[in-house]
């Protein structure tokens, strides 16, 4: 009999199995896709030697997540590079606003009037930043909290709506940056917590950059299932999972499944029935004939390009999808370059780029063209440079990675009061009412991205449960 047999090799299983298997636990992994990865994985999608990252590709969560960077990584192939603006959001005039690795250059980028309010929001947490991540990202029940006068100042300063946050500024520029890395997480601005999304982001720029993983983000999760497999753990990819019969005996199961999938497998019947699932991503993944002719020239140096003339835009797409179930007209976009950091990822003076834009729900419409219409603007002549497209709508991811019910990137709503209480209210989140049975996805704290935090703290619940046993 195993210890532990863990569901999906996303990101969050595999650090689930390695922080178990690091414990002494004999653990396997299974997972119904060929290869391990989950949100993290890379492939050929359009013509050959272009390299595309399916779903995530720039990572300011991983290179900062206290997951990751206890976890000899680097010995197994990942290495991170560095485009020289982890992200821009460019504007119809020409100009450019940034979030750069210097706190001074963003300021500066944002106008001399909202210059000190910037440095003031994010000066309080910069020097105590390691730290509060690892406060941040950490239930009560699975850390103590290191330095909880910082958290609970930073509490006060996440936990109000980001359209308060945004009164502080004076001009656009700042209002549109701010509102664009809100829109990350596909809630409207206006909900509770939104202004820790966009601080979380633009503290992570200046700790440590929006990086991509050299070669694709493939060698974050092959990094992970080679550190398990040297600690003694099994990796099984092509093998589906229907119900808890379909595994080998063990003393507890992990799954990095959605909370859905979870109650089919094991029997849980409505356990999860009132856990909601928010909009879905239209993705599209281009082959390049040159890099993206930006107007602006700051975007031409960013891993990450934010898309939305300002933050009305961008606060009406959220809406559109959100409130009123419809294609925003003109879309909100997340586009990243990775080739502007790492070279290899295409053919030489070739690029990869990628960009989404939010839908509804399941959405089955096309959103190409308003997609393409919308980097028009920013970038005149992005069509011409298009040598191959790949186009994703909710029901292509969701077949990618079942995990993204309805096509929704982030395992469930991030809005109300689920942005805190994943996946339903309960001081025990990762515990099921079968007693060998957890979960670790993004359908859990502290929530969606690519950082592993899910799966480290689930893995701390039954390492408890099993020494209890």
């Amino acid at each position: 009999m195993l210890d532990v047999v863990v569901v999906g090799a996303g990101p969050n299983g595999l650090t689930a199995a390695v922080e178990l298997a690091r414990r002494g636990f004999s653990v396997a992994v299974f997972e119904a896709r060929d290869t391990v990865g989950g949100g993290a994985r890379t492939a050929e999608l359009t013509l050959p030697g272009f390299r595309h990252d399916p779903c995530s590709a720039a990572h300011p969560l991983a290179i900062n997540s206290p997951a990751f960077r206890d976890l000899p990584l680097e010995r197994y192939g990942l290495h991170w590079l560095h485009a020289p603006l982890p992200m821009a959001h460019p504007f119809p005039d020409g100009s450019a606003a940034v979030l750069s690795r210097s706190v001074g250059e963003t300021a500066a980028s944002l106008g001399p009037r909202d210059a000190g309010t910037y440095r003031r929001l994010v000066g309080p947490f910069l020097p105590r930043w390691d730290t509060l991540l690892r406060d941040f990202m950490s239930l009560p029940g699975t850390a103590l909290p290191r330095d909880p006068v910082t958290l609970a100042r930073f509490g006060l300063a996440a936990l109000p709506p980001s359209t308060w946050l945004l009164r502080r500024f004076h001009d656009e520029k700042a209002k549109t940056l701010f509102a664009g890395l809100v829109a990350h997480v596909m809630a409207p601005l206006g909900g509770i917590a939104t202004s820790g999304v966009g601080l979380v982001f633009a503290l992570a720029a200046h700790a440590r950059g929006w990086p991509v993983a050299r070669g694709g983000s493939q060698a974050l999760s092959d990094a992970l299932a080679a550190l398990l497999t040297d600690l003694g753990g099994a990796v099984h990819t092509d093998y589906e999972v229907k119900r808890l019969d379909d595994l080998p005996p063990a003393r507890a199961y992990v799954f990095d499944t959605s909370p859905t999938a979870l109650a089919r497998i094991a029997g849980l019947g409505s356990h999860y029935a009132g856990y909601r699932y928010g909009p879905g991503a239209f993705k599209i993944d281009y082959a390049l004939d040159g890099p993206v002719p930006w107007t602006a020239e700051a975007p031409r140096r960013a891993g990450t390009v934010q898309i939305g003339a300002d933050s009305a835009e961008i606060g009406a797409a959220l809406n559109a999808v959100s409130r009123e179930g419809r294609a925003p007209a003109p879309p909100f976009l997340i586009t990243v370059q990775p080739s502007v950091a790492d070279p290899t990822r295409a053919p030489e003076g070739k690029h990869v780029f990628w960009a989404y834009g939010h839908v509804p729900h399941g959405w089955t419409g096309d959103l190409t063209d308003a997609i393409e219409r919308q980097l028009e603007r920013f970038a005149p002549g992005f069509r011409d440079r298009v040598l191959a497209r790949a186009t994703a709508g909710p029901r292509e991811l969701a077949a990618h990675n079942a995990n993204y019910v309805g096509g929704d990137i982030a395992t469930g709503a991030v809005s109300g009061l689920q942005t805190l209480l994943r996946p339903k209210l309960s001081l025990t989140p990762y515990a099921t009412p079968h007693p060998a049975v957890f979960i670790c996805s993004a359908a859990t704290p502290p929530g969606p991205g690519v950082h592993g935090m899910p799966g480290h703290n689930a893995a701390k619940a039954v390492w408890r449960r099993l020494r209890r046993a």
